[in-house]
């Protein structure tokens, strides 16, 4: 049986829901009027690398087994779904037209598997002795998740990377960094079963007889997920600059035993919240990795670019800290660097 599965965010979402279509799912992607009637028209070109393969193969939905369509926000009806996918970026979901949307998703209760870096509120109530009135600061818009049961809302990790391709279309994605999405679980068996079902119909894909890289995993644990937060505080954030940004290989490598100093102290946080240990990704398979980042993060070219609203990831660690007790002048001055850029954007802006 195909499962309906809504997207909000037809940039990053079209990933989740190439892999999703190839499965046979029905799938509709959620996003302005105009990239709705483009993916209508033309559907969408998402470029993968097969494992041992030097060239990207192009997965346009027109040829894969499942059905997409588009819609903009005001025409989607959550009851219509089996499962909704959080894909934009946290400042995103303060848009009217989005936050109306969120409102008729919490109360239709259809269960939300959110890929967001930046965690929904509603899902960090779910963590015993987290006070989340102190994390509101992190958000641009609060407000937004207020209506939300806790259980219905669960994490995903989004680690594979990957972006637009500019002169190509809104309605394409390059698959930069083929790894897999990690999800955590529900509390509602019900909506665990659908997960479940998602992830052995994605791993069970193969083309041409081969393996399709990008997995759906799905974790018992509530904190899997989290473990990229050591990732963005060492890399992602630090690419951020008084003046300009740097790659997250430079962030990364430019001091190692700075990096890994933040980074230990992030897995510090996350494991005082209740992960285990074997949770965590070691630092060292990290650095490796980064050696192959020569960009900037998304969040410092976003600022570069005048950006003056960004997921704040690197707040929500720190505050989170605090509440534990754990002072980090790293992350203090992390905060700061974000906190200003985002300031003299504004201000440039006015």
């Amino acid at each position: 049986m195909a499962y309906r599965i809504v997207i909000l965010g037809a940039s990053y979402g079209s990933l989740l829901g190439t892999k999703l279509l190839m499965a046979g799912q029905d799938v509709t992607l959620v996003c302005r009027q105009s990239t709705a009637d483009l993916i209508n028209s033309e559907g969408t070109d998402v470029r993968i690398k097969l494992r041992d393969e030097a060239e990207h193969r192009s997965f346009r939905s027109h040829d894969l087994p499942g059905t997409l369509n588009a819609l903009a926000p005001e025409d989607v009806n959550p009851a219509d779904y089996d499962m909704v996918a959080l894909a934009m970026s946290e400042p995103q979901y303060c848009a009217q037209n989005i936050v109306d949307l969120l409102g008729r998703i919490a109360a239709a209760g259809t269960p939300c598997l959110s890929i967001m870096n930046m965690p929904p509120l509603p899902y960090l109530r779910r963590v015993p002795g987290l006070d989340t009135s102190k994390l509101e600061a992190a958000y641009t818009c609060p407000s937004a998740w207020a209506a939300f049961k806790p259980g219905t809302v669960t994490l995903c990790s989004p680690d594979p990377q990957a972006y637009r391709v500019a002169e190509d279309g809104a309605n394409t994605l390059h698959v930069g960094l083929p790894t897999n999405f990690k999800a955590a679980i529900f509390e509602d068996e019900a909506h665990n079963r659908i997960l479940r079902d998602l992830e052995a119909a994605i791993d069970a894909v193969t083309v041409d007889g081969k393996d399709v890289p990008v997995k759906l995993r799905v974790f018992d644990s509530i904190y899997v997920p989290f473990a990229k937060w050591s990732m963005l505080l060492t890399g992602n954030y630090r690419c951020v600059l008084p003046e300009g940004a740097r790659p997250i290989k430079e962030a990364v490598h430019g001091d190692v035993a700075l990096s890994e100093k933040i980074y230990s102290t992030v897995d510090e946080v996350v494991r005082r919240l209740g992960a285990e240990a074997d949770d965590a990704v070691p630092f060292a398979k990290y650095a490796s990795a980064a050696n192959g980042l020569l960009k900037p993060s998304s969040a410092a070219r976003a600022i570069e670019g005048g950006a003056d609203r960004i997921e704040r990831v690197d707040m929500l660690v720190k505050l989170i800290a605090e509440q534990q007790g754990i002072e980090s002048s790293e992350f203090a001055g992390i905060v700061d660097t974000v906190n200003a850029r985002l300031k003299a954007n504004r201000r440039d802006a006015a």
